[in-house]
């Protein structure tokens, strides 16, 4: 018998009748657990996602302590532009870091297409590996286009993305030649991952909420489309994510994604009033609220699982990834209350 087969966390991104809610956290893997401090060694973590066996036992750690749902793999969404050789590094405390900017047509020739098994094999026999001895869904990722761009054009981390606008407004052309190629990339990267054993994939574009409604139509939209069109033709889970994405959530929804990841500034049920009683969402606890007290944490929890209303497409999450300071000890509480929480009890309770 297929081991996920009865998994609440595939039933949940199909609608599906499951017994609880199936919860998992955005960098989950890492950071804030001491038992990843203790294996991660020194290095960029670049070099960590490289080894296999290290990375492998990273995704696990989580599972194990929290019990969650769903295992996403530890990886990065630059690694397919790092193992392209463009010059993207990850440097602690700050983040993606390109060396030599993309500025130019010229640069386009710095983004050939992406051959998985030559490019990055470690991510595929960390997949591979995984699959064997995880009894819960694996979550493999990509960034999205927009996001992705964000960096290599920025060339790092930025609050304004004053020369992703720039170039997007000034150069349409240059911009959708840019997408086309991270677009064929991110393709490449999601089908090898999917072929390798991963349950599902999510598309981070973390930084969409940057951008105006009519900017992101015309600019990334079109460009999310055709992933979402490319991976949903496999009939796999997809889940679509970013931050601030409040006024351009419906836009998002309509690139093809199964489910729709809400961060915390949205209330999940405004979320699925602006997309329809049958949208299937994932999260959306604020990350800094696992700062305060046990009983702070345990009201913020319940008020999104009541305000749910036993909907069978939720999946529990934070609105954004674990925070590095986070005690585990709070996501472990956090889990057990979701997974305690009665699907019925809206209804009984005639909300």
């Amino acid at each position: 018998m297929n081991p996920l087969s009865d998994s609440p966390f595939l039933a949940a991104c199909r609608a599906e009748p499951h017994e609880h809610t199936p919860v998992w956290f955005m960098r989950q893997a890492g950071r804030s657990l001491p038992e990843y401090r203790k294996i991660r060694g020194d290095g960029s973590i670049l070099d960590a996602i490289k080894n296999a066996d290290l990375s492998t036992e990273i995704t696990l750690q989580p599972v194990h302590r929290y019990n969650t749902d769903a295992a996403i793999l530890y990886s990065d969404i630059v690694v397919p532009l790092h193992a392209l050789g463009f010059g993207v590094e990850i440097h602690p405390g700050i983040g993606p870091v390109v060396e030599t900017p993309f500025s130019s047509a010229d640069d386009l020739k710095r983004l050939r297409p992406l051959q998985p098994e030559d490019d990055t094999p470690y991510v595929l026999e960390t997949i591979q590996q995984l699959v064997k001895v995880l009894n819960v869904p694996l979550i493999g990722f990509a960034g999205a286009p927009f996001t992705l761009a964000s960096y290599l054009i920025e060339g790092a981390p930025s609050r304004t993305y004053a020369r992703t606008k720039t170039l997007m407004l000034e150069d349409p052309a240059l911009w959708d030649s840019l997408m086309d190629r991270l677009v064929e990339i991110v393709i490449s990267s999601l089908h090898s991952q999917i072929a390798s054993g991963v349950s599902a994939i999510q598309l981070f574009d973390s930084w969409a909420g940057a951008l105006s409604p009519a900017v992101y139509e015309r600019f990334v939209l079109p460009h999310s489309k055709k992933i979402f069109s490319a991976i949903n033709a496999l009939n796999i889970p997809t889940i679509h994510f970013g931050v601030g994405t409040g006024e351009i959530l419906e836009l998002m929804a309509s690139a093809g994604s199964s489910v729709m990841g809400i961060d915390w500034r949205t209330p999940l049920d405004i979320a699925r009033m602006r997309l329809g009683p049958e949208a299937i969402l994932q999260g959306n606890l604020d990350p800094a609220i696992c700062f305060a007290s046990e009983e702070v944490v345990a009201n913020e929890v319940a008020d999104i699982l009541g305000r749910n209303k036993s909907h069978p497409g939720h999946i529990f999450n934070l609105g954004h990834g674990v925070l590095p300071e986070t005690n585990p000890e709070v996501l472990e509480k956090v889990v057990e209350q979701v997974h305690s929480y009665p699907l019925n009890m809206a209804e009984r309770n005639g909300s």
